[in-house]
């Protein structure tokens, strides 16, 4: 892996990232206002479920 993989990839993420509030900016604050009531546990214990696939599918992909 090198510079250029890791930039894109992170482009990539910001694409996605900006996705939903680009789309639907209301739908959005929604979200960010049900997120501010989820405990730290589950909030932690949704991202370490989103490291994992994430770790997954780039391990499918190499």
């Amino acid at each position: 892996m090198n510079w250029q993989d890791l930039l894109v990839a992170l482009a990539l993420v910001l694409v996605l990232e900006g996705l939903i509030p680009f789309a639907s900016p209301g739908r959005y604050r929604r979200l960010v206002a049900m997120l501010s009531d989820i405990g730290d546990n589950r909030l932690r214990a949704g991202g370490a479920v989103f490291m994992l696939v994430g770790l997954a599918l780039l391990y499918a992909a190499h």
